[in-house]
């Protein structure tokens, strides 16, 4: 029986496919724990009824809207006082038992052991020296853990914790410009070490996450289906391909996505489907960003021409002002 309350995985319209394979995994080790999507947009059409009619999942009760990246993952933090609950990013696998790392009632939150250099701390989570020109209570981290596996308690913390950092408008955004990355990362990774360092939340540090891009090490399909894999999630974070085939872990993701379709009726018909339509989407966006970068590209090239060849950035003030 689960230790926790509820699974909760954040879901997008480009993430239709590893939302499939996600939710399978889950179903893989746990075929009762509640599972609930946290839509942040819009979602693939038929998404939705498709998960809850084959595989009892159950959209989050948060207030729909854009929400920007990642900040959809916060909500469950102001849910019902007390509720235990993991986060999940879609591009995320269960390998194992993963909900028994979770310690009821001795921990806050549980999140990935990670270790970072200061240059590297600064690039993905949050740079805590430009934090402290406007909180002089900031200090360096003493924890960063990936947001897209977490484990966390409800009522803990408020949206007053986050004020001062986050623009609560849809989409979300953090404050001030430049001191958080990634989204919610940055931002949680400091609300939450801040509170640590206070006494007031407890954090339990273990490891979490497998990222494939470091190796797999021998995880993989049929150690899972035997159940003897390590209790890890396994993150293709950055990794999207229009094809999965080469990507490290490639065999995990194909190991539950044919167990996704196991319950669908014609169910190899409606995968070869999904899969063609997921490719598709994928070619239209990256045409779309082939099509904004040649777009930026050529109005760099005017601004360039207009200014005598000279890069605006080097040209005064005034002349600048002129132009905008």
């Amino acid at each position: 029986m689960s230790q926790i309350d509820c699974v909760y995985v954040a879901a997008s319209t480009h993430d239709a496919r590893y939302t499939r394979t996600c939710v399978a995994s889950i179903r893989f080790f746990y075929p009762d724990v509640p599972v609930r999507l946290l839509v942040g947009g819009r979602l693939q059409g038929g998404l939705a009824d498709d998960l809850k009619r084959y595989w009892s999942v159950e959209i989050a009760n948060v207030p729909f809207g854009d929400y920007g990246w990642g900040f959809v993952k916060l909500e469950p933090l102001f849910g019902p006082s007390g509720e235990t609950f993991l986060i999940l990013d879609s591009d995320t696998v269960l390998a194992g038992p993963v909900l028994e790392i979770w310690d009821g009632g001795r921990f806050h939150f549980v999140v990935d052991d990670e270790s970072q250099p200061e240059t590297t701390v600064k690039a993905i989570y949050y740079d805590w020296k430009q934090v402290q020109k406007f909180d002089s209570n900031a200090q360096p981290p003493q924890f960063l853990f990936n947001t897209g596996q977490w484990f966390g308690t409800a009522g803990v913390l408020t949206r007053k914790d986050f004020e001062p950092w986050i623009d609560w408008q849809m989409p979300r955004k953090t404050l001030p410009g430049g001191c958080f990355k990634n989204g919610e990362q940055g931002v949680l990774n400091y609300v939450i070490n801040q509170k640590a360092m206070l006494g007031e939340v407890a954090v339990k540090r273990d490891k979490i996450l497998k990222y494939p891009l470091f190796g797999m090490n021998g995880l993989d399909a049929e150690a899972v289906s035997n159940r003897t894999a390590p209790p890890l999630v396994v993150h293709w974070a950055g990794m999207k391909t229009p094809s999965r085939r080469r990507l490290p872990g490639a065999d995990l993701l194909a190991f539950f996505e044919t167990r996704y379709y196991e319950r669908f009726p014609a169910g190899r018909l409606h995968r070869f489907i999904a899969s063609f339509v997921d490719f598709l989407a994928h070619q239209r966006r990256q045409r779309l960003k082939g099509l904004i970068l040649k777009i930026r590209g050529g109005l760099s090239s005017s601004k360039k021409t207009w200014c005598g060849g000279r890069q605006p950035h080097l040209l005064p003030r005034t002349t600048v002002t002129k132009q905008d």
